[in-house]
């Protein structure tokens, strides 16, 4: 084994110019990450000079058979954090041979709306909160749990420290130096609510780069969790009872939100949002109904509701955002589950092109 992980751990520089790029995309459910490596002749740091790549996409649910060629276009550049020196990890959508983007390629439209005049004028920022569980390879039980049985109450684990509080830190952290390596702006994490389940924020990110840095950070949490030989679920309600489900909270400011006088221009996109609450939620994420009960800190999934400082609102202000008149806001009803370049772009667009 430790020949194993010499091998593992070769530093290729010392031996050729040649790199290896770990082209990643999103697969038929929308929630599946798929990649496979290919070797380049040296180092590239700008998507556009990659090449475009091809895949089986009746393999993945997104072509039939006897017309199964899929291209990928590489559209953002990570350093890989396994393979480490020049190598990387390349976020990529996915195209018909004709050039048009395939059904589950989301990123696409959301690309068309970030680049949209009035949106760049706006500098969109994001900070995303993305929760997920760990569970037990062979029971699909949460980490911690006994198997078949339950832990005690909730109350002792949110940023909970000790071996019967907190399970997993060390997939964790490896996964927040990991993040940091690759070039993820991930600004922090912290244990949830219910046990084995953990959060890590990133941001701010300007635009698509939300989307991308969000799905490379999935992907490289994937990784670890097949290296540690436990399973992750992005499930919004993993556990049915008394359990706080999994959100992707999402917090947003556009440039005349963070200028003086913001907080106006705050309530009219939070008016907006309240006008469109059933089309959001229906782009939130799979199975967000189990999670938005209006118990466990959400609002009820029928209702739209905001607040300053209220976890169970739909939306939800910051005291400091109140006092200074100016900052940002919470869109609480994502689930972890969500596509970041669905729920970006359509709050960009809700907020700021779509006219009521």
């Amino acid at each position: 084994m430790s020949l194993l992980n010499d091998l593992i751990n070769l530093n290729l520089s010392d031996a050729t110019e040649k790199i290896i790029a770990e082209y990643i995309w999103i697969g038929g459910s929308g929630m599946d990450l798929r990649s496979k490596a290919r070797t380049l002749p040296g180092p590239v740091a700008d998507p556009s000079k990659l090449p475009k790549w091809n895949y089986d996409g009746s393999s993945t649910n997104q072509a039939p058979g006897d017309d199964s060629e899929v291209i990928l276009y590489p559209q953002a550049i990570f350093k890989d954090p396994f393979r480490k020196g020049n190598n990387i990890l390349v976020m990529c959508d996915s195209y018909t041979p004709a050039g048009e983007p395939i059904p589950t390629n989301k990123r696409f439209n959301a690309a068309k709306i970030f680049s949209h005049p009035d949106v760049v004028a706006e500098e969109p920022w994001y900070g995303i909160e993305q929760e997920y569980t760990l569970l037990q390879k062979d029971t699909k039980w949460p980490l911690g749990w006994p198997v078949g049985g339950f832990p005690g109450p909730q109350g002792p684990y949110y940023c909970g420290v000790g071996a019967d509080k907190s399970f997993g830190r060390d997939i964790v952290d490896s996964h927040y130096k990991a993040c940091l390596y690759a070039g993820v702006n991930i600004s922090g994490i912290n244990g949830e609510v219910m046990p084995g389940q953990w959060e890590f924020q990133v941001g701010p990110s300007v635009g698509i780069s939300a989307g991308d840095q969000i799905w490379i950070a999935r992907y490289i949490l994937e990784r670890i969790t097949e290296i540690a030989g436990v399973v992750l679920s992005f499930d919004p309600k993993p556990i049915p009872g008394d359990w706080n489900g999994a959100g992707a909270h999402t917090n947003y400011s556009t440039k005349s939100m963070r200028n003086d006088g913001g907080i106006d221009v705050i309530k009219k996109a939070i008016e907006k949002l309240g006008l469109r609450h059933k089309e959001h939620i229906a782009a939130y994420g799979e199975g967000n109904e189990r999670r938005l009960t209006g118990r466990h800190e959400t609002a009820d999934i029928n209702s739209f509701s905001w607040g300053v400082a209220n976890r169970g609102a739909s939306i939800r202000v910051g005291r400091d955002t109140e006092k200074d008149g100016k900052g940002y806001f919470e869109d609480r009803r994502p689930a972890s589950n969500m596509d970041p370049y669905v729920v970006t772009s359509m709050i960009a667009e809700t907020t700021i092109l779509w006219k009521p």
